[in-house]
């Protein structure tokens, strides 16, 4: 039995391996142990961890940095990965007004986590500990403790606070809420039915997604012309797919030359294809898919490295075929001629059976090529990312250069590279399913060595020190900026009230509050809120507890 207790007790790499896995297996089911509905979720491995700790059960030291700085570079770059694509778009596209109310939670919770620092006696990294737990945002802790940690004069008793903090407020940063959404439907008195209806209505209203329309040539400024001399098409997005021409249809190509008469198939958006009506003419009598009978629609996955870059135009052209839509992550296009193929784009290509097949060679069509990440590009954005965030730069009012450091360099550098998409035949895509891997795998790795190294000090500081002091600030850190902007949202802009649920629990990048605020009504509207604020807030908590360290410490 010796062995055992060498096992548990000693500094192997075996025991490194036990002590993390025991930690990780532990705390991951027990975050999935509800209480009144709620789970801790993944951070159930930081109070593992903490139990851990307590009883004098931890790794090295060294191992343990570099574990806790690895797992946070893993899980940072997938969530830049993640966020990327609609980090801009989010922001400029899917509701400003969201997205400024969503940034308002965050930095009305960082101006009270340094005005109860200075006001209430609590050490600067106790308060963003507070911050980032009251939020119940993981990252924005990472941040912190790595900023910390780049700090000569910190000591590593001071490393602790920020794990502390987090953990003593992290439980009612789930509550709160929760019961701010409660709060907000018992005063306005709220109808979850007629809400749900009202949002169903202003969407369909509202629809972007590209539809068809058949439309008859009555325009004779369009006789003689092929597409490529029609500019009204790529300026309005607007895609022609098929034509009824001499009593045949055919796919529209390049070369395809339009006549009085022809009735043609218009694909994009619904406003703009009204207005086509008074540049083309009057709506068809003909439903060209229903006599299309030597045409085939399929949709084909971009796999092929060759394919990437091609153009729209250059499928067109070189294949016979047309395509109305793309599919990307966050968003499905109507592409014109210009538009570049990517690497993972859902392509629905229309055409004779023979271009389909041939098509089909050209794109690659391979699900399980899809499925199967490239290894080189994610160790060389981890790379770019830990150069960049080692990169001293300095900001005017700060006296000592600054870096970006392991949390912030690996984030801007996956929010880059995802948009990038492509680098010659290498692609920056992740598979969703990789992505959630090497995200869980890192924050996993994180909390675990977070709560070992905190763990000592956690019981004594709730039962014996300032734990219960620091928990009633983290309620004020929670709750105050929560209910002035659900109340300023749905009483002053009218907002819709599952709208603001959503706004609510993407603020706090809070899945548990997702599910709950989602059982109030099988409505889109919560989770479309959610996605629409989640990216610039993910981003926005990291900088504001990088800031709050770098500024008041």
């Amino acid at each position: 039995m010796d062995w055992i207790i060498e096992l548990l007790t000693g500094e192997s790499v075996a025991h490194t391996l036990l002590v993390l896995s025991l930690v990780i297996a532990i705390g991951l089911g027990l975050g999935e142990i509800p209480v009144f509905t709620v789970r801790l979720g993944i951070a159930g491995v930081l109070f593992s961890g903490l139990a851990f700790g307590h009883f004098g059960i931890s790794i090295d030291g060294h191992i343990m940095h570099f574990m806790r700085e690895f797992g946070l570079i893993l899980f940072v770059y997938a969530i830049g990965l993640q966020v990327g694509p609609g980090f801009v778009n989010s922001f400029l596209q899917n509701g400003i007004r969201l997205n400024i109310l969503a940034a308002s939670i965050v930095i009305l919770g960082a101006v009270l986590a340094v005005v109860i620092s200075i006001v209430g006696g609590i050490e600067i990294p106790v308060a963003v500990g507070l911050f980032s737990g009251a939020t119940t945002n993981t990252p924005s802790l990472a941040a912190a403790q790595e900023i910390l940690g780049g700090m000569a004069e910190i000591d590593s008793e001071t490393l602790k606070y920020p794990g502390l903090g987090y953990a003593v407020a992290y439980p009612f940063g789930i509550i709160g809420i929760i019961l701010t959404m409660l709060l907000i439907k018992f005063y306005f008195k709220v109808n979850v039915e007629n809400q749900a209806r009202l949002f169903q209505q202003i969407q369909q209203e509202n629809a972007q997604r590209p539809i068809w329309m058949d439309l008859k040539i009555e325009n004779p400024n369009l006789n003689g012309l092929t597409v490529e001399k029609i500019p009204f098409f790529d300026q309005m997005d607007i895609v022609v797919t098929r034509i009824l021409q001499e009593g045949t249809v055919r796919v529209v190509t390049n070369e395809t030359i339009f006549y009085t008469g022809d009735s043609i198939r218009l694909v994009g958006e619904k406003s703009k294809l009204e207005e086509m009506k008074i540049l083309v003419g009057s709506v068809s009598e003909f439903n060209l898919k229903d006599i299309s009978e030597n045409l085939f629609s399929k949709r084909f996955l971009v796999t092929n490295k060759e394919a990437i870059d091609k153009t729209v135009g250059d499928l067109r052209t070189y294949y016979g075929v047309t395509i109305p839509r793309i599919h990307r992550p966050e968003v499905e296009l109507t592409p014109n001629n210009s538009v570049p193929i990517h690497y993972g784009d859902e392509m629905h290509v229309v055409g004779s059976q023979e271009a389909l097949t041939q098509i089909e060679k050209v794109l690659g069509n391979s699900l399980e090529k899809l499925n199967h990440p490239q290894i080189v590009p994610i160790f060389i954005g981890i790379t770019l990312g830990v150069v960049l965030g080692s990169w001293p730069f300095f900001l005017p009012g700060i006296p000592s250069a600054i870096k970006l450091g392991l949390a912030g360099g690996p984030l801007i550098v996956a929010i880059i590279l995802s948009h990038i998409g492509n680098w010659g035949a290498m692609t920056w895509h992740l598979p969703k399913s990789s992505n959630i891997i090497i995200k869980d795998i890192g924050i996993v790795l994180f909390l675990a060595c977070v709560g070992l190294h905190s763990g000592d000090q956690f019981i004594n500081t709730l039962v014996n020190g300032d734990g219960l002091y620091w928990m009633a600030c983290a309620v004020i850190i929670t709750l105050a900026p929560l209910l002035i902007v659900a109340f300023v949202a749905k009483g002053i802009y009218k907002i819709n009230y599952l709208s603001v649920c959503g706004l609510l629990a993407g603020s706090m990048t809070d899945p548990p509050a997702l599910a709950f605020a989602n059982s109030f009504s099988s409505s889109s509207a919560v989770s479309i809120a959610y996605a629409t604020v989640y990216p610039m807030v993910m981003i926005l908590r990291i900088i504001c507890a990088q800031l709050i360290i770098l500024l008041f410490i």
